[in-house]
């Protein structure tokens, strides 16, 4: 599988976001998918992760963003609302076949990453 994110950008606080994650491969659907992101200086942090029909939040973004995806046209989104300067990270995006996990160890396959600026 091999993963490719975009739709990052400059934005406001309080502005909104739509990242995709495109991906390759005829078994997309048959994969976890999830959204990390790393911020300068720090680890990279889960945000959200969505399999078989459940999405998972981190507490941080919880009632903000929202994961969703779609599968024919092997795509997944993170919808980014409220944003705050501490949103400001690359975000990536990641697949896993062993099912949803916080753990970024967990996750087989990794796009780019596309880079969020929150502007406060």
């Amino acid at each position: 599988v091999q993963l490719q994110a975009s739709g990052g950008g400059l934005v406001q606080a309080g502005g909104s976001l739509r990242l995709s994650c495109a991906a390759s491969g005829r078994t997309f659907s048959s994969y976890a998918m999830g959204w990390f992101r790393q911020a300068p200086g720090k680890e990279r942090e889960f945000v959200a992760t969505w399999s078989g029909g459940s999405t998972y939040y981190a507490d941080s973004v919880k009632g903000r963003f929202t994961i969703s995806r779609d599968n024919a046209r092997n795509t997944v989104y993170l919808q980014m609302n409220s944003l705050k300067h501490e949103d400001t990270a690359v975000y990536y995006c990641a697949a896993s076949k062993q099912g949803s996990s916080v753990r970024w160890r967990n996750y087989d396959y990794w796009g780019q990453g596309t880079l969020v600026t929150v502007s406060s």
